[in-house]
């Protein structure tokens, strides 16, 4: 079962060697690791210079055109049935692959495996909050109101991830969550409780704390889910009940920074969800 790893970085030279060792020390060694500079400008190259000359991972540096861009060209590179990423500063613990393919061969019907991990923020080991836990099944519910799975512990089918188009290259955040949107949308995941992450967090170039307004992303993605036309009515309920609530909160924001930019565009999708929504509650 040849998985294929795809780790996307940009200027994160010192993180990223450690995530390439996480992957290169596994215990389970049926994979390819493929490493896909997205535009640095730091010593990454040299870095990974030695890797390169070893033949253990295979390098390909792109112009920088975000993380999405760089995770879906590692998938136009991969030759495995099955594809797992690791964000460049995160790093896997040495049993992750062998755990998740002995759960892929008990449970054959899941084309999406994720599982726990653990939160290290400045060094410190943290507890998420409750409402953090993982779960699996049906989990779509779960995932309406903020992203529920981790990219670098998730792993899933290739024929999967192409059914969708890979992940959305014009969300400059948020990515994760439209893309897990989508797939719980449309078929069970399977989770494994056991931690086999470590997240690591706290330091300045995270995406999450870089960019404000998450939800104007998640509000796009619950739009345009909303329109797919493959919902029942619960999940459309739903769907359209948390595009109002976030929507109501975003705009209040807007009006009260008059940042105009967006409102329009926010103002619509909520409109648009009401609409979706009144006559569903009358049937």
């Amino acid at each position: 079962m040849l998985i294929s790893v795809i780790i996307p970085t940009f200027n994160r030279s010192d993180f990223v060697i450690k995530a390439i060792e996480s992957v290169l020390t596994q215990s389970y060694k049926d994979f390819e690791l493929i490493v896909v500079d997205d535009g640095s400008t730091d010593d990454t190259q040299e870095r990974l210079s030695s890797y390169i000359a070893e033949g253990v991972v295979s390098v390909f540096k792109t112009e920088n055109r975000g993380v999405s861009a760089a995770r879906n060209f590692g998938l136009s590179q991969a030759k495995g049935e099955w594809v797992a990423f690791l964000d460049s500063d995160d790093i896997w613990h040495p049993n992750k692959l062998e755990v998740q393919v002995k759960y892929i061969q008990d449970h054959p019907k899941f084309e999406l495996v994720h599982g726990e991990e653990l939160w290290i923020r400045n060094g410190k080991r943290i507890n998420p909050k409750k409402k953090f836990q993982k779960s699996g099944g049906d989990i779509f519910s779960k995932c309406l109101d903020f992203c529920v799975i981790s990219p670098s512990v998730a792993i899933m089918k290739k024929s999967l991830l192409e059914s969708f188009d890979g992940f959305r290259e014009d969300f400059i955040v948020c990515e994760d969550y439209d893309l897990w949107l989508k797939v719980t949308s449309r078929q069970e995941v399977g989770y494994i409780s056991e931690a086999l992450v470590s997240k690591m967090g706290g330091h300045s170039d995270q995406l999450s704390t870089k960019f404000f307004a998450m939800d104007y992303w998640r509000i796009k993605s619950l739009g345009d889910i909303l329109n797919k036309g493959h919902l029942n009515q619960e999940r459309l309920i739903e769907v359209a009940s948390m595009i109002e609530k976030k929507g109501s909160v975003l705009i209040t924001g807007y009006l009260k920074h008059d940042n105009l930019k967006d409102l329009h565009e926010i103002k619509t999708i909520v409109e648009t969800a009401h609409k979706v929504k009144e006559p569903l509650l009358k049937e």
